[in-house]
């Protein structure tokens, strides 16, 4: 058993609410589940897995875990993105037109029932809406994202939006309060800009191959603060980063 300050533990002392994962497993289910007590699905942006096989994620899990995972690419990315070398499903060329930016098309309500399902099985309490930064604030864009959230069936989920390039931080904070959404964001380029429970992504400064230094951890730990948060490693070490950074709470 974990206790409280115990740098495996995967959150701080009672009461903080500071959960600290990875985005993704970083290594064996079973080890993380030993470490750590929230991850962030990476697999279903690129590919959901099967119900059965979120489902036995869940069971493997700690009761207390918390699993939040990143909506299927097709509601987000449009079909041109390198990221669809991953997709397994096979789609049509009309399909892969109506793909991404938060289309108002059959694919993309698909794509968010899918996405859905797999949350439902994971138990999960959020999923995390990662927009590529060609996805910029056009008032097209800015139509789509607020009649797709006006109208989704959220089932009780914090719907968390991470928007990247130009978007101003007036627009992103009023958009998040008007769609009831959480800001995703790198607490190291600007501060949570809303949402009862800030998510914050670390991409690392000089990209994937980013390690954090001892330095960069203290100045984080000064950044998010004490809670409630969620907070997310998402560099090539970013086990051991997590880990280090959770031996300072």
């Amino acid at each position: 058993m974990h206790g409280p300050g115990d740098p495996t533990g995967g959150s701080v002392g009672a009461g903080s609410g500071l959960k600290v994962g990875c985005c993704g497993f970083a290594g064996s289910q079973k080890d993380y589940f030993r470490k750590f007590r929230v991850v962030e699905i990476q697999q279903t942006f690129y590919e959901p897995p099967r119900v059965e096989t979120a489902g036995k994620w869940r069971a493997a899990a700690p009761a207390d875990f918390e699993f939040t995972l990143k909506a299927w690419q097709l509601i987000t990315h449009t079909a041109d993105s390198p990221t669809y070398r991953r997709l397994r499903t096979e789609l049509s060329e009309a399909d892969l037109i109506e793909c991404g930016h938060f289309q108002d098309t059959a694919v993309v309500r698909f794509a968010w029932q899918r996405t859905l399902e797999v949350a439902r099985a994971l138990q999960a309490r959020r999923v995390l809406f990662q927009c590529p930064a060609r996805f910029t604030p056009t008032p097209e864009n800015v139509r789509r994202l607020r009649r797709f959230f006006e109208n989704l069936d959220r089932s009780g989920l914090d719907c968390v939006w991470e928007p990247r390039g130009s978007w101003p931080p007036d627009l992103v904070r009023s958009l998040c309060e008007e769609l009831h959404l959480t800001h995703a964001v790198d607490p190291f380029r600007q501060p949570c800009l809303a949402g009862a429970v800030p998510y914050y992504r670390l991409h690392g400064g000089t990209g994937y191959s980013h390690r954090f230094t001892d330095e960069e951890l203290d100045e984080l730990k000064r950044r998010v603060g004490p809670g409630p948060a969620h907070v997310f490693f998402n560099n090539v070490t970013m086990k051991e980063d997590a880990l280090r950074f959770l031996a300072r709470l």
